[in-house]
């Protein structure tokens, strides 16, 4: 475990100030599964594998307690919280709505070439994730593509509100690919938001971001299904079935 957070160490550096960096390494390192749900986290050790004092990863506990993934038990420690599935949706509801806004508003008003021409450059990458299926890359290229079309369109505070939502999310789409969901799925999808933007077309625009968005609602039962200590014990209200129809 250590030879991969020290991995993700290096990966993060450009993150700035050592504290903002140790936060983004652990929080990366549970959307990824290197600390998986329910597995203790010893400060001592972190301190010690990251090279800094016990104080930074303490703050990040916090930190990452506050965005859901992580709880402080008194006299027993800190556990990664088990995924619940009712976050989930409830996240995936709000990027639903954010998202598909961002959509409508980018096609009806309109990206710049530039913007354009990054949106199909990250396309064109996300499909070169196929091959080799370098999934770690896939992800980190989906969230550049989405984060791209927020600020294109202008919705800098949209892109803020999706972020802060989505942690339990992301572990599922993490999960998602490749075990329940293939990458040229996703990238189509991608193709098809962009191309209704292109054409100026608002609604196509809109409906493409809500399928896109929907996509976690097909591959939340099968992975609750195949990785059930994965996830917290609690049965998938009705709306999943409700959005497939």
């Amino acid at each position: 475990m250590n030879t991969t957070l020290q991995a993700l160490w290096q990966e993060m550096r450009d993150e700035g100030a050592v504290r903002q960096r140790l936060y983004t390494v652990l929080r990366q390192s549970i959307i990824r599964m290197v600390l998986a749900p329910g597995q203790a986290l010893s400060e001592k050790e972190l301190a010690e594998t990251f090279s800094v004092s016990r104080q930074p990863v303490r703050e990040a506990f916090i930190r990452l307690s506050e965005a859901g993934l992580v709880e402080v038990r008194p006299q027993r420690g800190t556990f990664v919280v088990k995924i619940s599935q009712q976050a989930v949706l409830e996240a995936r509801f709000v990027r639903e709505a954010v998202e598909v806004a961002v959509a409508r508003e980018a096609a009806s008003k309109g990206l710049s070439d530039r913007t354009l021409a990054e949106l199909h450059e990250l396309i064109a990458r996300q499909r070169r994730c196929i091959e080799p299926a370098d999934h770690d890359r896939f992800f980190l290229l989906d969230e550049e593509f989405h984060r791209t079309l927020s600020l294109g369109a202008g919705q800098q505070t949209a892109w803020k509100v999706a972020e802060e939502v989505k942690a339990q999310l992301d572990r599922v789409r993490y999960l998602s690919v490749p075990e329940s969901t293939p990458l040229d799925k996703l990238i189509a999808q991608h193709q098809a938001i962009v191309d209704a933007i292109e054409r100026r077309d608002a609604d196509a625009a809109a409906e493409a971001m809500r399928v896109h968005q929907c996509e976690i609602l097909q591959s939340l039962p099968d992975l609750v299904s195949r990785f059930p200590e994965m996830f917290q014990s609690a049965l998938i209200p009705p709306l999943v079935e409700e959005s497939q129809a």
